[in-house]
Parts: structure tokens; C-alpha cells; sequence
């Protein structure tokens, strides 16, 4: 058994999105902007028939669920294997600023390559299994009928969509990334799940 649907959901805005820093671990909370986002798309998700709600423990993830939560009535479940990508020593700084200080980690990435995300960081390939594994869990759990949201974060959700429809980590350069409480819409099945919807909002 397993969800009808689930929708990964990235969290609103936060101040280091706005300036472009790489978060990945680190507890950023919502702005303002993305406290209203996440009203928003509460707005919009309670016309969905969301079933369940599963969220990172990082705060931004965290807070946005909990606002989705309050407008559907529905509790939300933490964990942490939903997290953004560990990005290490990159925490807090811009492209530019990686670009400048560690390009023999930040090259191959940029030529579509998998690696660490610095030298203390994951791959983007281990931190997209990790997520993809907590959600195919999750979905496993619910009925033929119901909708799981995920609420996650931006390069994690975009990998982890891109495994389980069966592409590897080069394939997500394919995709745009997520905007601020914008979603992937996926159907569960065997052996691969399928796309339904992309960056919607």
C-alpha cells in the first residue's frame, strides 16, 4: 500500500535565500516574506485533499508545515532525514565566495558532477537518497487514496524527485530549482514513481 500522491514541498523564503548563502544545516528561520508564503500555499494545498504531513526539523521546514498544518487541521511529522543537504564549511557563504575559497570542490559541481558539498559536506547523490528513502517511507504508510505533503528544502527535494523517478543526480540539472513553497507532485509506484507535476506554486 502506499499514497496516491505525494507533494514535496520546499520551505518559504528565508533571509540567506534572499542574499543567495548556502543554509544547508544551519537554522535559518522564515522572513517575513516567507511566513506569507507558506500562508499562501496553505491557502492553496487545503483544495488538495492532503492526507499527512511530514517535514525537516529545520525551522524554516518546520514552521512552514506547522502553518500548513493549522489551515488543514493535521498534525505534522518531524524528521530529520528530511533535511536540506549537509553543506559543511560552506554554511553561510555565496557561489562567489565558494567559488573563490574551495574550487577544487566547487568546479566539478558546477560541470555537473556529484561530490561533496566542501570537505566536511555530503554528496548531493547521499543527501537525495537519504531524503528519497524517508519519503518512500512515509508513503508506504498511508492508503491508496491519500496525499502526503513533504515539507523539505530546495536541492535535497529536487535530487531526491529525480531518484525516485528513476534519473541519477546529473538529470536534476535538468530541472529549474524550486521556488520559495513551490512543489513536486510524484505518484508512487513499482518499480518508479512518475512526475506529475513540477515547481508548481
Amino acid at each position: 500500500m502506499s499514497a496516491a500522491r505525494v507533494l514535496m514541498l520546499r520551505h518559504g523564503q528565508t533571509d540567506w535565500n534572499d542574499a543567495g548563502r548556502f543554509q544547508g544545516s544551519a537554522d535559518i528561520p522564515l522572513n517575513a516574506v516567507g511566513v506569507e508564503q507558506a500562508r499562501e500555499v496553505a491557502d492553496t494545498l487545503a483544495g488538495e485533499g492532503v492526507s499527512a504531513i511530514v517535514s525537516s526539523d529545520l525551522q524554516r521546514a518546520a514552521v512552514t508545515a506547522q502553518i500548513l498544518g493549522e489551515r488543514l487541521g493535521l498534525p505534522v511529522v518531524s524528521d530529520r532525514r528530511v533535511r536540506e543537504i549537509n553543506v559543511g564549511r560552506w554554511e553561510g557563504l555565496t557561489r562567489e565566495e565558494i567559488a573563490a575559497t574551495d574550487p577544487q570542490h566547487w568546479v566539478p559541481i558546477t560541470q555537473g558532477r556529484d561530490g561533496r558539498h566542501s570537505a566536511t559536506g555530503e554528496t548531493a547523490t547521499d543527501a537525495g537518497r537519504r531524503v528519497a528513502d524517508a519519503v518512500v517511507e512515509h508513503a508506504a504508510a498511508l492508503g491508496s487514496q491519500d496525499t502526503l505533503v513533504v515539507v523539505g528544502h530546495g536541492l535535497t527535494t529536487r535530487v531526491a524527485a529525480t531518484l525516485l523517478i528513476g534519473l541519477a543526480y546529473p538529470d536534476a540539472h535538468r530541472f529549474g530549482g524550486l521556488g520559495n513553497c513551490h512543489w513536486v507532485a510524484l505518484r508512487p509506484g513499482e518499480p518508479l514513481w512518475r512526475l506529475l507535476a513540477y515547481n508548481r506554486g
